[in-house]
């Protein structure tokens, strides 16, 4: 009983302390000058995205055996995985339900500006954009899922490759500049300086860190709740880790942008879920490589084309300008199929 107990605990611990940190990244974001987008993709996507390749980075380079070490490759699959399809499946349905409330609110007959069953989500150039953070995931994705399928003594050298692609998506992310259109209303107070109009530095920097610390540790908490729960339900600890394991890593990410979509400011996130996943591509795998033999199974490769395959519905979607709320939510139903693949695979 006590797991539950203290899994619906870290669960709200988490949503607080991420309504917290998203207040803090936007006064982060303003005092560094930095595009409206880019507080999404970079410096978001950077904060709740750190604590996971810690852990990734811990696992590979303190495994005692090769099985330890298989944990950070696990979870460099795991987070892109959830990403793609619960993340963007969860920011669907709020938008669906947000929209709902609005129409309900206008009163019958009423359409209420950006409540339409089928609009889409944002402007032609909205979409251009996020397709752009997709065709720059997709190729680098996949190159991480065929380098799992090869030997050859030089591999381990390529995950310096995956940080170099990194370092030139944060370059073209923080060199947009600030041109992106206004999106929602203005920056709410901060927290810790509520009567402020313009709030102090090292109260911005504060409130980040500490947010960032509390997720941390209620993140791996929230995991470890999930293991020991997972036996109890008559769940194997394979299961537990393929299935249970990404999502519960990927939280933060989802509720960062649960509080956005509720906030009015869709772009944003969207641009934290498409950021949390270049960086999931690309650091853990890098580390993956230089410290694993970086070697898949059936279940790892599974996860990869899932993946693949629910980015290039994204892309689509993307690129011709229909993403709606329903189409985005759909792309949960790939984790479904994910899990009942995992079935023949781990039996």
């Amino acid at each position: 009983m006590i797991h539950f107990v203290l899994l619906i605990v870290c669960a709200v611990a988490i949503y607080l302390s991420c309504e917290w940190f998203v207040n803090a990244v936007e006064w982060l974001g303003e005092r560094l000058n930095v595009g409206k987008m880019a507080v999404g993709t970079i410096l978001a996507a950077f904060g709740t995205a750190l604590p996971e390749s810690v852990v990734t980075l811990v696992a590979v380079t303190t495994g005692a055996t090769d099985e330890a070490k298989d944990i950070g490759v696990g979870a460099a699959m795991g987070g892109p995985l959830a990403l793609s399809t619960i993340a963007y499946g969860v920011t669907g349905a709020m938008l669906m339900l947000k929209r709902r409330k609005e129409r309900i609110a206008a009163g019958p007959g009423a359409t209420p500006a950006g409540a339409r069953k089928e609009e889409a989500l944002g402007s032609a150039a909205d979409m251009k954009r996020l397709a752009k953070d997709q065709k720059w995931f997709l190729p680098i994705f996949a190159v991480k899922v065929t380098l799992g399928l090869v030997a050859f003594a030089f591999k381990p050298v390529l995950g310096l490759l995956f940080f170099a692609a990194y370092a030139v998506y944060f370059w073209r992310e923080i060199r947009g500049g600030d041109d992106d259109e206004d999106e929602g209303p203005d920056l709410e107070p901060l927290k810790f300086q509520p009567k402020a109009a313009s709030p102090s530095t090292w109260a911005v920097a504060a409130q980040t860190a500490l947010t960032l610390v509390v997720i941390f540790f209620a993140s791996q908490l929230f995991v470890k709740q999930l293991d020991a729960i997972g036996p109890m339900l008559g769940l194997s600890a394979a299961v537990t880790a393929l299935l249970l394991s990404p999502v519960a890593t990927e939280l933060p990410e989802i509720m960062n942008a649960v509080i956005w979509v509720r906030q009015g400011k869709t772009q944003l996130a969207l641009a934290n879920i498409s950021g949390a996943m270049m960086i999931q591509a690309t650091v853990p795998s890098g580390l993956g490589l230089l410290f694993t033999r970086w070697d898949f199974d059936a279940a790892l490769l599974w996860s990869g084309l899932i993946t693949m395959a629910a980015i290039v519905y994204l892309l689509l979607t993307m690129r011709a300008h229909r993403l709606t709320p329903a189409r985005l939510t759909v792309a949960a139903g790939f984790y479904l199929v994910f899990a009942l693949g995992l079935i023949p695979i781990l039996t």
